[in-house]
């Protein structure tokens, strides 16, 4: 019923892209990109006796140190209508097929397609005898793709757009939107600048950051193609200034004619709040005139990348500047960057993992705050699944190792304890 089917790699990414379970970790752009990191790719497509194209798969692989193996990953895959049992068990012996020449131990993948739609999916993997992984938070250690990420509707207009914010995030894109910052899409010249904000954000918020090199092979492969840009906002001390005299004049108007009211507790309130609000705007205005001098071309104060496949955009790495964060840059940013992907074709604008509702004293509650106020909706995918096709160099690799990581991190910690008390 099903046959392999021979694609370009452009037909095969077309496929991708168009398909509903499709996503961008499928495309080879990305594949290709993740060879620094010392992943290879092949692929490969199935069609139905007419010859139309049903499925397609990128298998990612990479050798295992000291063995004469290899994993196979094929991340949000496969691409393909996960209703057709049939179909699923065609793309399983191709992959398997593919896997097998490469010595692998093990197919693993991780498809994009919500739990809730696809529950004999679920069953069907395990019959055709993949192990599920289980369903893990999205912030978990334990799976490589996010199980769960915070997903917004774009596919509606500048006002609709922001009207499915929630209320406070409403008035802080407004007010963004008004303080003087610029959004533009940047080139493969500003990553460093990219790169020196991660380090900054990393700092601040306490985690490891890549090299500039990473960033580089992801843009390098991704962007020739328009499947990533590089978004920086700028904060213009022109602008700035140009907005904060504008401000002073609608509260002087303000000021007049509350003086022009009778006299009383309520006008004396009034003029208090109005001087307090003028006082705060002169400063404003003074900082945008020093920094006009000490930066006359502007100071870049966020930066992300944004990556684009068919309907859907991803924000995949964001950073700021602990300076003049008053400014709400990232809002700017992320309000902008959603209306370049609406234009330019995507429905679904996804925010990355997150760990849903955690409690207050979580590490990833303020992921949470961030993500959940632009519209968004849990997406609960399917989880991660492993086939395994040799088992003994499986159960080292899946098991012994983890094992012995977690000792070799205990044994450290038990040392520098030890050495503390001498």
């Amino acid at each position: 019923m099903y046959k392999r089917l021979h694609l370009s790699e452009e037909e095969h990414n077309r496929f991708i892209e168009d398909h509903p379970n499709g996503d961008l970790l499928q495309l080879t752009d990305w594949a290709a990109s993740k060879k620094l990191t010392g992943w290879y790719f092949r692929r490969f497509a199935i069609a139905d006796a007419s010859s139309e194209t049903r499925g397609a798969a990128t298998l990612l692989f990479k050798k295992v140190p000291k063995l004469n193996a290899t994993l196979c990953y094929i991340s949000r895959g496969f691409v393909c209508d996960y209703h057709d049992h049939a179909l699923v068990e065609a793309m399983l012996k191709e992959a398997v097929v593919i896997a097998k020449e490469e010595k692998a131990y093990a197919i693993k993948i991780d498809p994009d397609i919500p739990v809730s739609e696809y529950e004999d999916a679920l069953e069907n993997l395990k019959v055709l005898g993949f192990k599920h992984r289980g369903f893990h938070d999205g912030m978990s250690k334990h799976a490589i793709q996010p199980r769960q990420t915070m997903m917004a509707d774009i596919d509606k207009d500048d006002a609709a757009l922001l009207q499915s914010f929630e209320r406070n995030n409403r008035t802080k894109v407004r007010s963004a939107l008004k303080k003087g910052t610029e959004v533009y899409k940047a080139s493969r010249e500003d990553l460093p600048t990219f790169v020196d904000l991660m380090k900054e954000t990393g700092e601040r918020d306490g985690f490891l950051t890549r090299d500039i090199t990473y960033f580089e092979s992801m843009y390098d492969h991704l962007n020739p193609n328009g499947h990533m840009e590089l978004f920086l906002v700028r904060l213009n001390p022109s602008k700035v200034e140009e907005s904060v005299k504008s401000d002073l004049g609608k509260l002087d108007k303000e000021t007049q004619k509350a003086e022009k009211k009778k006299d009383g507790s309520k006008k004396d309130n009034q003029l208090r709040n109005l001087q307090n609000r003028k006082a705060k705007l002169e400063g404003q205005l003074k900082e945008a005139q020093e920094l006009k001098g000490e930066h006359p071309d502007g100071i870049i104060l966020s930066g992300a990348l944004l990556a684009l496949s068919g309907h859907k955009a991803y924000y995949l790495y964001g950073a700021s500047s602990n300076d003049y964060r008053d400014y709400l840059p990232n809002h700017h940013m992320q309000f902008a960057m959603m209306q370049y992907a609406r234009d330019k074709g995507a429905k679904t604008y996804d925010f990355g993992g997150v760990s849903v509702m955690p409690e207050e004293d979580s590490p990833h509650f303020g992921l949470w705050q961030f993500k959940k106020v632009w519209g968004t909706e849990v997406s609960e995918k399917i989880g991660e699944f492993d086939f395994i096709l040799r088992r003994p160099l499986y159960m080292a690799a899946e098991v012994g190792v983890p094992i012995f990581q977690k000792g070799k991190i205990r044994l450290n910690q038990l040392r520098k304890e030890k050495k503390d008390r001498t």
